[in-house]
């Protein structure tokens, strides 16, 4: 289902009130003020923390329980991609589509791993179920 609302809110460049109604999420000042945060910048990698730094220069910024929920909601409607490094931290993507990760955890950044690196995963699924996605994470550190 994610990958049906994500290629309906991202077919091109689009506002952030559009991706909210394609959602169907009610666009909020909250939520239109983090949107424009998340997606007028191109895909990128983020935690809510993260998020909440760039936030307190918002003329009306939120609190980071306000940041926890709307990530949450946009993740549950298919606008970002959750990925959990380790832990209990939770990284956030704007690019939902398949691909997979480098995390660096000496500098605790994360980014995509380049297409034509990535082999061809041949990953049969047991019977009676079938592969929704497949989730890699690279773990690097510095020599």
């Amino acid at each position: 289902m994610q990958s049906q609302i994500a290629s309906k809110i991202h077919p091109s460049p689009c506002s952030v009130r559009d991706r909210l109604l394609a959602a169907d999420l009610r666009p909020t000042r909250q939520r239109m003020d983090l949107g424009a945060l998340l997606f007028e910048k191109g895909d990128r990698h983020f935690t809510a923390e993260m998020l909440y730094e760039e936030a307190r220069e918002l003329r009306y910024p939120p609190s980071l329980a306000t940041i926890y929920n709307t990530l949450h909601q946009f993740a549950e409607r298919g606008l970002l991609r959750e990925i959990a490094v380790y832990g209990a931290k939770v990284w956030y993507d704007t690019k939902t589509g398949p691909h997979f990760h480098f995390y660096r955890e000496d500098r605790e950044e994360l980014f995509d791993i380049p297409e034509e690196l990535i082999p061809i995963l041949n990953i049969p699924a047991p019977e009676g179920t079938m592969i929704e996605s497949i989730d890699v994470v690279v773990r690097l550190k510095s020599l």
